[in-house]
């Protein structure tokens, strides 16, 4: 048999095999795999919780948001209805005031024809005093004149008021 660098190789790669065996490089190398397998593992566990975790904090805000676009409806409606409401009793109390200042016109202007025909009544009571003052007085004349005068002045007043 002849020793030639075949041989050797083969022996070395035997003993390199041998060593390799001796010192568990294949177990570490598993070993190391399979760490590496677990690591990646966790890593999508991980990937996949927080994928769930966006997808509910999104619905979440979904939720949200649907619920914030139905408040902001509901508050726009009770503003719009608050001014139909405000609009109506504005007009309401806009025809009460133009009412009670008519009727306060109306009042006064009462008042004014009264107090208008009480002046008359007086003016025409003065006149119709003084005409008879004149008359009296040109007709009697003497101290019964002074008498008659007063009694018809006084009669004239009272039945004239």
């Amino acid at each position: 048999m002849a020793l030639d660098a075949t041989f050797w190789a083969l022996i070395g790669l035997l003993i390199f095999l041998g060593l390799v065996v001796y010192l568990k490089v294949p177990g570490m190398l598993a070993k190391s795999l399979d760490a590496r397998a677990d690591k990646i593992r966790d890593e999508l566990e991980e990937a996949r919780r927080l994928r769930e975790e966006a997808q509910e904090l999104f619905a979440e805000y979904q939720r949200k948001r649907k619920a914030a676009e139905t408040e902001a409806e509901e508050i726009i409606a009770a503003a719009k209805n608050e001014a139909v409401l405000f609009a109506e009793e504005s007009a309401k109390k806009t025809e009460e005031f133009v009412a009670r200042r008519t009727a306060m016109a109306e009042q006064k202007i009462a008042q004014a024809e009264v107090q208008a025909i009480d002046d008359v009544r007086s003016i025409a009571v003065d006149i119709a005093v003084a005409a008879a003052e004149e008359l009296i007085a040109g007709k009697v004349k003497g101290a019964a004149a002074g008498k008659i005068i007063d009694k018809s002045i006084a009669e004239v007043k009272n039945r004239l008021n």
